[in-house]
Order: C-alpha cells, then sequence, then structure tokens
C-alpha cells in the first residue's frame, strides 16, 4: 500500500513554517494516540503522523522529501533527526500542556458555600446579620508552612521540588512519560521533617468563623450572594476562595409569591360582595384601601401595582393581585334565614355553603404582621 503525502497527513500546506508543521503534529498526536484514542486504526494513523513528522521537522530530511518523495534513498536512515517526538521534552510537552506547574506557586483557596433559611419578610426587605461558618485558616503558629517554628520546610529529595514524579515508558513509537503526583511529598514538593505541634504539619486549623453579611431586598429561594475573599485560605501565599451564601426562603402563611409579584385571598360577605363596599387590604407596607363593585363575583382579581416584592437587582417592584373569597356567614339568625330563602326563591339559586372562621384569621394575623 503506498504512503500518503506527508503534508497531507499533517494536513499542511508544502510552504508551511516549522511552527506550522510542529503545530498540527501535535494535535493529530494528541488526537490518535493510542492511550486516549481507542479506535482500530488509531494506532496505525498515530504512525503515519509521526513518520510525517520526523521528516518534515528535519530541514534535511524535508528537502530531500521535497526533491525524492518517498522514492528518497535517505528515508528510514541517519540519528534521531531534528523531529524530538521519541525524545523525553516533545511527549513531555505534548500530554501535559508544555511546562512543569511549581508545586510552591500561590494558589488561591476554595470557594465556600452556606445555605440559610429566611422567613417570608426577611426575604421581601433583606437585613444584615452574622453567620458562622467552619473553615480551614493558616496556622498561625508555622505562618501555614506546617514547620516546626525556627525550621523551614525543606525540598523532597525525591522529586527534587517538583512534586511529581516522571516515570518513562519504551513503546514502539517512542518513550512515553506518565507523569504522576510525587508520594513522598503529596505534591507539594517540600518534605516538613519537624512538624508545627499547633497544625500538626497541615499548615492549616479548622475554625469558626464568624462574618457580617448584607442580604438585599427581593432575595428569593435558590437566589445567592457572593462575599469576596472569605472561602477557604489560599495555600503558599496565594488570595483565599469566595463565600457563596444561597438563600432558602419559608413561605408565608398569607401571602404566596412568584417571582416579585404576590398573590393574596381576601374574604367578603355576601352582602360586600352584592352591594358593594369599600375594604382595607394588608400589604408589605401596610393596609391600603381597595373599593370593591357591586356584584362582584368570588375569584375577582384585583391588581395592586407596585405593592409587591422590590426586584433583588433594583429594577421596580413587583405587584400585588388580590382575589375576592366570598365567605358565607356561619351563624345568622332566623329572620335572616327566612329573607335569604326568600331571595333564593327569588334568583332561582341555593344557599351557598358555610364557610370556615379560619380564613379570617389568616387575614388578622396578616394585618398585624404586615400592618
Amino acid at each position: 500500500m503506498s504512503k500518503r503525502d506527508y503534508y497531507e497527513v499533517l494536513g499542511v500546506d508544502q510552504n508551511a513554517s516549522d511552527q506550522e508543521i510542529k503545530k498540527a503534529y501535535r494535535k493529530l498526536a494528541r488526537e490518535y494516540h493510542p492511550d486516549v484514542n481507542d479506535a482500530p486504526d488509531a494506532e496505525e494513523k498515530f504512525k503515519e503522523v509521526k513518520d510525517a513528522y520526523d521528516t518534515l521537522s528535519d530541514s534535511q530530511k524535508r528537502a530531500h522529501y521535497d526533491q525524492f518523495g518517498h522514492a528518497d534513498p535517505n528515508q528510514g536512515f541517519g540519528g534521531a533527526g531534528g523531529g524530538d517526538f521519541g525524545g523525553f521534552s516533545d511527549i513531555f510537552d505534548m500530554f501535559f500542556g508544555g511546562g512543569r506547574r511549581d508545586p510552591n506557586a500561590p494558589q488561591q483557596g476554595a470557594d465556600m458555600q452556606y445555605t440559610m433559611n429566611l422567613d417570608f419578610k426577611e426575604a421581601v426587605f433583606g437585613k444584615e446579620t452574622d453567620i458562622e461558618i467552619p473553615r480551614e485558616e493558616n496556622c498561625e503558629t508555622c505562618g501555614g508552612n506546617g514547620a516546626k517554628p525556627g525550621t523551614q520546610p525543606e525540598t523532597c529529595t525525591h522529586c527534587q521540588g517538583s512534586g511529581q514524579l516522571n516515570v518513562e515508558q519504551n513503546t514502539p513509537f517512542g518513550r512515553v512519560v506518565n507523569r504522576r503526583v510525587c508520594h513522598h511529598c503529596d505534591g507539594t514538593g517540600q518534605f516538613v521533617k519537624d512538624k508545627c505541634r499547633t497544625c500538626g504539619g497541615k499548615g492549616k486549623v479548622k475554625k469558626r468563623k464568624t462574618i457580617h453579611i448584607k442580604i438585599p431586598a427581593g432575595v428569593d429561594t435558590g437566589q445567592q450572594i457572593r462575599v469576596a475573599g472569605q472561602g477557604e485560605a489560599g495555600v503558599n501565599g496565594g488570595p483565599p476562595g469566595d463565600l457563596f451564601v444561597v438563600f432558602n426562603v419559608q413561605p408565608d402563611e398569607f401571602f404566596e409569591r412568584d417571582g416579585d409579584d404576590i398573590y393574596c385571598e381576601m374574604p367578603i360577605t355576601f352582602t360586600q360582595a352584592t352591594l358593594g363596599d369599600e375594604i382595607e387590604v394588608p400589604t408589605l407596607n401596610g393596609k391600603v384601601k381597595l373599593k370593591v363593585p357591586a356584584g362582584t363575583q368570588n375569584g375577582t382579581h384585583f391588581r395592586l401595582r407596585g405593592k409587591g416584592v422590590p426586584n433583588v437587582r433594583g429594577m421596580g417592584q413587583g405587584d400585588q393581585h388580590v382575589l375576592m373569597k366570598v365567605i358565607v356567614p356561619k351563624d345568622i339568625s332566623e329572620n335572616q334565614k327566612r329573607l335569604l330563602r326568600e331571595f333564593s326563591e327569588e334568583e332561582g339559586d341555593e344557599m351557598p355553603d358555610e364557610q370556615s372562621q379560619s380564613f379570617f384569621d389568616k387575614v388578622k394575623r396578616a394585618f398585624k404582621s404586615f400592618g
């Protein structure tokens, strides 16, 4: 089977620069390497890519290939060539991003999450409060390095301070390097011989931290605020993480919330519904007057604009929706019953069922709570 053109294999033009050839090779090598691609033809394609790169990455081999193609009598001879795939550095760079991360470089601490329960009014109006959270902080005794005061951590002799051990393996396609965390120093690159007695050499201690937070008006269940710099302590002098406070809002007995709008039911008597009246309605900011027109039906909906929940982002305020619930009196006199029967006979309707007084109790409590 004839070989494909090497430029075609790498997907580059014949005038491609050395950098373009290397970039194309690294991309294809990652894609077809047998360790990451289990397709049946991956190994063969990987070998084809390697052969193309070994030739085109060497200026002398490339010149011969451009002149003779695959018929070049020098193909397959000579040293390792300019292409360093078989060498340690190129494989290391290909699979580990081109460099070693310093295990002792500053790293930001982990973020934390705290769930806070709020009652309905606290969520609507917001508040300031203190919360206490458990978190890891740098040990004050050793300054976070884990070593006994007066001593310093030593460089790990097994990984030479890199925090990683490299295990090489010879394959038909060159040497493959597996990079593993050094188990002697747990990837820190350092070894603490004399450990701090306070933290046991960990460099961190568990503490309970009191944090003052400001809850904006209008928050709802599932929403959160970020408190910058109040997460876990950083590593090697890095900045701390952030604290995310997630809210869980308890339902209210009288108001029901939907976004920035709130809903409630208002009881009115049969007489008020029939003849009309002006009633007081509880709102989040106190009671207001509402005119009930004569002939109002059970379930009639009224909207009080701007009487809902303030938007948490400061974009206005929702509305309050009031649904009329006509309540039948529980205890009436014989004369009232007679008059109602006459009214019912004239209208051709049956009298409604009696309603529970508990609904009125809810309304009374709403007046007390938000009035």
